[in-house]
């Protein structure tokens, strides 16, 4: 298998299980599983961190050319020239004041390597996007700076910020061919997107890209599982994060929300009892105290398995006995979490490769009926996306539905300044807060003033 490919043309390898387990049960009715705990957006950018107490950088003629080349041409990275002083830079380097130049090219540096490693966009234009970036951590901007300058490569550190995954490689190549403002802009969407997470997935883990109805298990940077996925409708959203997978259960059980209680089940439990318990319903308290859960079986509203993903929105990757909606092209019908086809065969995947599992022993825990964690050895990233333009296979790239309309906020912002430098040279450092002085406790003969 190709590795290293788009997520649209690598093969999917197929587990090995027995044949029974493989067959999906034949149950379909109307299910409601977890909703989605819907949080604020994030609306405020980072505070710039301010480095003081050093010296500015010192830029040479040649340094400060190769960044303005750069800058003139960053419209590739599907960035804007004009944000990042081009005119100014280009000026202090035919000036001969060196004090300027290495102010005006280290503020453009900076500010260009911040919206190559972390994206342009502020946060306020990022609906919904809660994902992790710690590329920050790995790669501090004046440290590569630094070195930067001392080696000569100010390109290629500025390159070297990219995405490194080919899906954004596929995404720069077809924004050069854009016939449209409004195709370029699609393009720049979704590579923004790709900066707000980190530079690198990881070798092992799984993506849910929420617009095209799709979750891929990748293994050594190849697609080993694809499966369709069943994704929040517009009234309750997937939220985009990243959140550590450290297990997967199979049977396994449902405490019911207190929105979905109130929705009906609490009338039936209060009206018919009996019908309540058929369903696989036993609770706890009454009224507002009622406290639902739904044990495993053929009516389980998470099906045969639920994947372990902790994470504040109540997120998770999970099967469902309501089999036909995966029949459907635009398949935006849950709750907020993401329903995944052929379950048995995700959760047989994940225990036999990630929990080091047989596949006897991942049978004989379907079988039992009774829920069984099987925890990972090394915990993956599950990234749940929103990509609305990905690679087609044949050398382009295909536009999918903005099914919760977040691309117009991101395009919008493109006329507004981006988010800030994340980190600053201060001209001088901060004032020095004077000491408050007390008065010292007087002490008397025996005593030691510890008190």
């Amino acid at each position: 298998m190709a590795k290293n490919a788009p997520f649209s043309v690598r093969p999917a390898a197929t587990l090995l299980l027995p044949l029974t387990l493989l067959a999906s049960p034949a149950i379909a009715q109307e299910v409601k599983e977890d909703s989605v705990i819907l949080q604020p957006d994030k609306v405020k950018d980072d505070a710039p961190v301010v480095a003081v107490q050093i010296d500015m950088p010192s830029w040479s003629e040649d340094n400060a050319t190769a960044l303005l080349s750069f800058i003139e041409k960053v419209g590739d990275e599907g960035l804007f020239a004009k944000d990042y002083n081009p005119d100014g830079l280009a000026a202090a380097i035919l000036g001969n004041d060196q004090a300027k130049l290495d102010k005006t090219a280290t503020d453009s540096f900076l500010l260009l390597a911040t919206h190559l490693r972390d994206g342009r966009t502020p946060n306020a234009a990022r609906k919904q996007w809660f994902m992790v970036d710690s590329d920050g951590d790995s790669e501090p901007l004046l440290s590569l700076l630094t070195a930067a300058l001392g080696a000569g490569t100010v390109r290629e550190t500025l390159a070297s910020l990219d995405p490194v995954h080919p899906d954004f490689v596929a995404l720069k190549a077809s924004l050069k061919k854009a016939k449209t403002t409004a195709d370029a802009n699609a393009i720049r969407v979704n590579m923004e997107r790709w900066r707000w997470m980190p530079r690198s997935l990881g070798e092992r883990y799984v993506v849910s890209n929420v617009p095209e109805y799709l979750t891929r298990v990748v293994h050594g940077g190849t697609i080993i599982a694809t499966h369709k996925a069943v994704v929040g409708k517009s009234a309750t959203p997937t939220p985009q994060l990243n959140p550590m997978a450290t297990g997967i259960i199979v049977n396994p059980t449902w405490t019911l929300p207190r929105s979905i209680i109130n929705e009906g089940i609490g009338g039936t439990i209060a009206r018919n009892p009996s019908a309540a318990r058929a369903q696989g319903y036993t609770w706890t308290g009454s009224g507002k105290t009622l406290s639902v859960v739904q044990q495993p079986g053929a009516n389980n509203a998470l099906g045969v398995m639920k994947m372990e993903m902790l994470n504040p929105h109540a997120i998770y990757l999970h099967d469902t006995p309501s089999k036909g909606a995966f029949n459907a092209a635009a398949r935006a019908f849950s709750h907020g979490c993401i329903r995944t086809e052929r379950a048995l065969h995700f959760s047989g995947l994940m225990a036999v490769m990630f929990a080091g599992k047989s596949p006897e022993e991942f049978g004989e825990a379907i079988a039992s009926g009774k829920t069984t964690r099987f925890g990972f050895d090394n915990p993956f990233p599950v990234y749940v996306a929103y990509w609305t333009v990905v690679p087609d296979g044949k050398g382009s790239v295909k536009k999918l539905a903005d099914i919760y309309g977040r691309d117009a906020p991101v395009v919008a912002s493109f006329a507004q300044p981006g988010r800030p430098t994340a980190t600053i040279i201060a001209p001088q450092a901060p004032p020095v807060v004077p000491t408050v002085t007390t008065t010292a406790r007087a002490t008397t003969p025996g005593t030691s003033g510890i008190y």
